[in-house]
């Protein structure tokens, strides 16, 4: 299978640059994943596709202010991208230029509020930094940093809440899931009164979620780990949702992934922590998830492979040119799909 199999022509125009005032009023694209047939409608609309007794599966991951701007003692500027947090103050970051970033090189942010020091030399400008502050790191974060937009969006994000779920709790994200965006709290109380279960999962969203595929077999593709977490409470949640024959409805491709990586050959899951690279892409067979709300994603991305691994490739395709003729927006800021 071809990485351009999953090519899809998109105007630059229909690129999202800022999220609509009303997080539920964005367009909302119902498909059909054995039919292909599709229904426009708006993200509020969302309720009368959703039953009594299915289940929302959420991923609650909260994101950082990621980015940081600093200097080297003699002048030069250097910008980090956290990336994971490997001890309590040491992380991985990606570093631009990354040749300003040598071997116990000092960096400085905000006139010496936060210092770090670089300690491990990676690959691609990826460095492992020991950083040093007083107080709470975090709070340190809330000074300085910004929030890690994706790169394909130009525009300044005028609020930070704006690029967090309305239900985001753990913090650790360098990018947000998207899909959750358009929820509020009000229309997610609609969705609970009408008696659909709501169960949260957290899988700290990394930097590769917009790393390209760079190579012509998909196969070859190395999929970056992400850390993920699920309680006994929302396992349980889940799998008496899929024993009394309910839909299990995640919310965004990393809900999806978090699930699928965790589930039994019967889609059963049990409480754990750890680390995925799982890889879904079409063939494979889902374990647990029914249905998915998500947005429309870049051409030739893991994230359309694994679309495309529920709906179909001809259905997701056509689907997704058919939101180019309807002008959809796209990817994190843009409009959302339900794949039912």
């Amino acid at each position: 299978m071809k990485t351009s199999d999953f090519y899809f022509n998109l105007p630059e125009e229909q690129i999202a640059q800022v999220p609509l005032k009303d997080r539920t009023s964005s367009k909302l694209m119902v498909l059909d994943k054995v039919t292909g047939e599709t229904k426009h409608q708006h993200f509020y609309d969302i309720i009368e596709y959703l039953n009594e007794g299915d289940c929302l599966v959420l991923n609650d991951t909260r994101v950082i202010p990621a980015r940081l701007f600093g200097a080297r003692p003699s002048g030069g500027k250097v910008e980090f991208l956290l990336l994971t947090r490997k001890e309590e103050k040491r992380w991985e970051v990606l570093v631009k230029p990354g040749k300003k970033a040598r071997i116990g090189d000092e960096i400085i942010f905000g006139e010496g509020i936060l210092k770090a020091k670089v300690e491990e030399i990676i690959e691609d400008g990826k460095r492992i930094v020991s950083f040093e502050y007083e107080g709470i790191f975090e709070e340190v974060l809330d000074r300085l940093g910004e929030m890690p937009l994706p790169p394909y969006i130009h525009e300044k994000l005028e609020d930070k809440e704006r690029y967090q779920t309305v239900y985001s709790k753990h913090e650790g994200s360098a990018a947000a899931p998207t899909a959750g965006l358009h929820f509020t709290t009000e229309l997610l109380e609609k969705i609970k009164e009408k008696g659909v279960k709501i169960a949260y999962v957290t899988l700290h969203v990394g930097l590769g979620t917009f790393r390209p595929v760079k190579v012509d077999d998909i196969l070859e593709h190395e999929m970056h780990s992400e850390f993920y977490e699920i309680t006994q409470a929302n396992a349980d949640i889940i799998n008496e949702t899929k024993k009394a024959g309910g839909r299990i409805i995640s919310v965004g491709t990393t809900s999806t992934r978090t699930v699928e990586s965790n589930a039994d050959e019967n889609g059963m899951l049990t409480a754990r922590s750890g680390w995925t690279n799982i890889f879904i892409y079409p063939g494979y067979t889902f374990k647990c998830i029914d249905a998915l709300i998500t947005n429309f994603h870049l051409p030739e991305s893991t994230l359309i492979m694994l679309v495309s691994a529920l709906a179909g490739k001809e259905h997701t395709l056509a689907a997704y040119n058919e939101a180019v003729k309807e002008d959809y927006r796209f990817f994190s800021f843009g409009d959302a799909m339900f794949i039912r």
